[in-house]
């Protein structure tokens, strides 16, 4: 099966609310990418159209596909069959007969399928009152079909065997008026495409949304109706109140119209129906009413997902009621009240001929997936990080399922990921805070050592400096020193010279010459031995900075091997 639904990945955000808004259990498949992103696409063989999560997703992620385009491309040249949904009068109040002259304009021939829901109740009260059907849940909606056929196969023996309006009008067309040209249904409903895929009887599902789309893509400009009552002249004639089938409960008015003594119960709504309908499988035949009447959408097909419409839902009941209204002005019966022999069924079978046979139809169920059993859950709770009764009830609908079982069965068949739990995500996220909480630690008291060992390199540094200092302070003053000595004992020489036979006078001049130069050689001596120390002290210290690297990088190293203990 082709995707109806479809998801564009990169608008998807992960926020399950597509998987909250479903009805199908089996509809769709969450994924984890490989930069952490969750998106959750559509598993086309288990999804049941409704259109459920288009309507909820505020991120663009969900869309659909019709065939209006394809429709559009073919619609002169293949001289279309249109039939327009009842609902068109809700949803385009003030342009539907603009919409249908257009095509006409078009050589289309136009279709009211109002008149296949009328068949479609003559048909429902004719096998009730032969006994031919009974405890029967309808089955206008083609979401509805898909769901009994996916998921509660075992109730399709309750399943009307009567086609859908649509349907009974295309089978009117094709087999009574014998025209073969293709048939395009302007639709308030994105489900219809699976229908007809299954009968094969209209070949274009042209939704309401999409049809406006394209009109206004392309310039199409559809004037405003001058008339705004709600009678029309179709091709072949106009339905009565088979025209309020859009509403809530409008195939159960019908049907009490000709017998108000039948039991029939209605639902409506994605989030009420579905679980009404597993209910009802659960039930004994006995309890089942007559008739279980059922649409997917809460307000009806006149706010159906393809529509578009921004109508409230009250307007499009004041709308119904003008409808109905105008089609009781134009019906016919014996009796009083209206409740006799009604005329158009007595046309159906008199002059139209129609046979009730035509309008059965069948069904395919699926083989539903096996629900696993609480051994073969249990290893998903695991991961999951549910350890406890307490936390596999913890039921916080945030994964979008019901329950943490539901989740689970999920994950059991490939549909999701423990990842995307929340009990999953806060244990990881425990786990990994604790982890970092240590590390952050363990990286403090480093932090602490390396600054205990900075502030003594600084010290040492300093020291060196000094040291330096020093140094270069004795080198100057050596060789001021050794300059001195230098020339002093020059001077020595010079006076020996000079007095080859010395006076006592002489003498004491050379003695304090030569004192002079002692003095010298100890200020020289003075000075090496400074630069001894500091060269010493300057060893020193480089030996203690040499230590201290030392120390540092043995702290490294075992901060290192710790971090690989932990990842391991």
């Amino acid at each position: 099966m082709n995707e109806i639904i479809i998801v564009k990945p990169e608008k998807c955000v992960g926020c399950n609310a597509c998987v909250r808004s479903c009805p199908a259990p089996e509809a769709n498949i969450t994924k984890q990418l490989q930069d952490g992103r969750f998106i959750t696409a559509v598993n086309p063989d288990k999804c049941i159209s409704c259109g459920a999560c288009v309507g909820v997703c505020n991120h663009g992620a969900r869309d659909y596909i019709d065939d209006t385009e394809e429709c559009m491309s073919h619609v002169i040249k293949e001289k279309l069959i249109i039939m327009a949904d009842p609902s068109i009068k809700a949803v385009f109040q003030n342009k539907w007969k603009g919409i249908l002259n257009w095509f006409r304009k078009q050589g289309c021939t136009i279709i009211d399928v109002a008149l296949g829901a009328d068949i479609c109740t003559w048909a429902h009260v004719r096998s009730i009152e032969d006994n031919k059907i009974n405890g029967i849940i309808t089955q206008p909606c083609s979401a509805i079909v898909k769901y009994i056929e996916s998921y509660q196969p075992k109730l399709l023996k309750n399943l009307s065997p009567i086609h859908s309006p649509v349907c009974c009008a295309a089978i009117y067309v094709k087999k009574y008026l014998r025209r073969n040209n293709p048939i395009a249904f302007l639709s308030p409903c994105i489900a219809k495409k699976e229908e007809f895929a299954e009968t094969g009887l209209v070949d274009y599902n042209v939704t309401f949304k999409k049809l406006m789309e394209y009109f206004d893509k392309n310039g199409i400009a559809i004037p405003t109706d001058s008339d705004e009552g709600y009678e029309y002249k179709f091709d072949e004639m106009q339905g009565q109140l088979g025209a309020i089938y859009p509403r809530p409960g409008g195939l159960r008015d019908n049907l009490w119209l000709h017998n108000p003594d039948l039991n029939i119960t209605t639902s409506e709504g994605v989030h009420k129906v579905y679980p009404e309908i597993d209910m009802y499988a659960k039930m004994s035949e006995s309890k089942h009413p007559q008739v279980y009447d059922v649409l997917s959408c809460e307000f009806g097909c006149n706010k159906g997902p393809g529509t578009g419409n921004t109508q409230t839902v009250f307007d499009a009941m004041a709308i119904m009621r003008g409808v109905e209204n105008e089609a009781k002005t134009r019906r016919k019966s014996s009796g009083i009240m209206g409740r006799g022999e009604d005329r158009l069924f007595k046309k159906f079978e008199e002059d139209m001929d129609l046979r009730l046979a035509d309008f059965f139809r069948t069904y395919k169920p699926s083989m539903p997936s096996p629900i696993p059993t609480e051994l073969q859950l249990e290893p998903i709770y695991e991961k999951m990080g549910k350890h406890t009764a307490e936390d596999k009830k913890y039921d916080c609908h945030a994964c979008g399922y019901d329950s943490c079982r539901d989740m689970a069965i999920a994950i059991y068949r490939g549909l999701n990921t423990p990842s995307n739990c929340i009990i999953h995500a806060r244990s990881v996220l425990l786990a990994r805070h604790s982890a970092i909480t240590q590390q952050h630690e363990h990286l403090a008291e480093i932090t602490a050592d390396c600054l205990e060992l900075s502030a003594k390199l600084k010290d040492d540094v300093a020291k060196i400096s000094d040291n330096m200092t020093n140094i270069g302070e004795s080198t100057t003053a050596t060789g001021e020193r050794a300059a001195v000595v230098k020339d002093l004992l020059e001077n020595v020489v010079e006076f020996c010279r000079q007095n080859p036979t010395m006076d006592e006078e002489s003498v004491g001049q050379l003695t304090g010459i030569l004192e002079t130069t002692i003095e010298a050689f100890g200020a020289l001596d003075d000075n090496v031995s400074v630069a001894h120390e500091s060269s010493e002290a300057i060893n020193e210290s480089i030996a203690a900075i040499t230590k201290l690297v030392e120390d540092i990088n043995k702290a490294l190293l075992q901060t290192e091997e710790e971090a690989s203990a932990e990842v391991k």
